[in-house]
């Protein structure tokens, strides 16, 4: 892990293996190791050097070639190095070798996505979820911790208690996940019940890849102060917002966690809680960064991702962001064209924000039903739950009894037995 209590920035060179890495095109728009550069510097790196390798197979040993890692030992020393970042996921043992003959720190994608996740965690929930996934990950990792015993003394006569402090380790890590799972575990219960109680309104959930604008879009919308950082992850817990209209039923609109290529699984796992908003919603709003070269590979992310939520059936409304960033109208005209359900807006500069508002409406009043009811002194407590979820339309005064007309969710009104007492009172009619 980066050692983020450093004053001065660790110097890292960053290194990408893969097919990718064979493409003659160098311009900043295909940058494939871009995104691993945004990751750097949000850890609070200072990157001196990259290092790439076009290959299909992976080496074993050091994931890389032979040749290639001697090529990286060499730029480590020029370069002054004290770290090296890979843009793949190594294995415990590639990870090791690496150390071993590079004589730097050596961490993969995930370790430093985990990283990201630990200095952005504000929460108990936050700290929890993240604690969690960075145990599940460093527990396979244990053993080269104890490597230095035998390399300081020899093996003879310190395997028995390097073995035993070793196990002892792990005890302690898989008892702390444990725990770690219990607190979770009653997060989530507790989230449930809040989320029951407000299940009788719209839920909507904003979600898109990391950086695509989803709170500054929550704050334009909701006039919601949700702090906002041009860095990658700033939103861990979820930040929900009540949206009230005068002809459409209040919506809850939540922001989530942005997504990211090869996104931790036990990160996932870990942050359930959180991402039950997006399973619990309505109606979901997928926040594209249009200035982003890579947008069509992150929207395909996003995809992925919500398919391995099993978030498969619920309304997708998809939002193109940034536009005031845009200088390309023919880009524009080609989105319009290609998504023409699609909404381009600009979150910062409030473009776009009344036909979003429209859709939103639209979304709400989809599986609506309008009634017209007189009731009577005695139904206060009824009269009261339907001013606090529905859209009134008209009120009536005849004498002590109330006609209302409103707009509520079906689901509400089979909730509050609105149909048999609409029934009852016109059987007594």
């Amino acid at each position: 892990m980066l050692d983020l209590t450093k004053k001065t920035k660790e110097r890292v060179i960053l290194v990408g293996a893969g097919e990718k890495f064979g493409k003659t095109d160098c311009s900043p728009c295909s940058d494939p190791i871009e995104e691993l550069r945004l990751l750097a510097d949000t850890a609070g790196a200072e990157v001196v050097g990259t290092v790439f390798q076009a290959r299909s197979l992976v080496d074993v040993t050091y994931y890389i070639g032979k040749g290639k890692v001697q090529e990286l030992k060499e730029e480590v020393e020029r370069l002054g190095a004290s770290t090296v970042i890979f843009d793949n996921d190594l294995a415990p043992a590639q990870v090791s070798n690496l150390e071993e003959f590079l004589d730097v720190k050596v961490i993969d994608r995930t370790g430093l996505i985990l990283d990201i996740f630990a200095l952005r965690a504000k929460t108990r929930e936050a700290k929890t979820q993240v604690e969690l996934a960075q145990l599940k990950y460093l527990l396979p990792r244990l053993t080269r911790r104890w490597t230095h015993l035998s390399r300081q003394v020899g093996g003879i006569g310190v395997r028995g208690p390097g073995e035993t402090q070793l196990e002892v380790d792990r005890r302690r890590v898989r008892s702390r996940i444990a725990h770690l799972s219990g607190v979770l575990e009653k997060i989530d219960r507790q989230r449930s019940i809040s989320r029951q109680k407000r299940s009788e309104r719209f839920k909507a959930a904003l979600v898109g890849y990391t950086n695509a604008g989803k709170s500054t879009l929550l704050n334009s919308l909701s006039g919601a102060d949700v702090p906002v950082e041009d860095k990658l992850f700033k939103t861990l817990d979820s930040v929900t917002r009540l949206i009230r209209f005068k002809d459409a039923p209040d919506i809850l609109l939540s922001d989530t966690v942005g997504f990211i290529r090869d996104l931790p699984h036990d990160l996932v796992a870990s942050f359930k809680s959180t991402l039950d908003e997006v399973r619990d919603a309505d109606v979901l709003l997928h926040v594209i960064d249009s200035t982003n070269p890579d947008w069509e590979e992150q929207s395909n992310v996003v995809n992925q991702v919500l398919g391995e939520l099993g978030v498969t059936t619920v309304p997708i409304i998809t939002i193109f962001n940034k536009i005031d960033l845009v200088d390309n109208l023919q880009f524009l005209l080609s989105l319009r064209s290609r998504y023409p359900d699609s909404i381009a807006v600009s979150s910062a500069q409030g473009t776009g924000l009344d036909i979003l508002c429209e859709a939103l409406k639209k979304a709400a009043m989809a599986g609506q039903i309008t009634l017209t009811m007189d009731f009577g002194s005695d139904e206060n407590a009824l009269l009261r739950e339907i001013y606090r979820h529905a859209v009134i339309r008209k009120t009536e005064g005849h004498g002590e009894i109330i006609r209302l007309t409103f707009t509520l969710p079906v689901s509400l009104a089979r909730k509050l037995h609105l149909y048999d007492i609409l029934s009852a009172k016109l059987e007594k009619s």
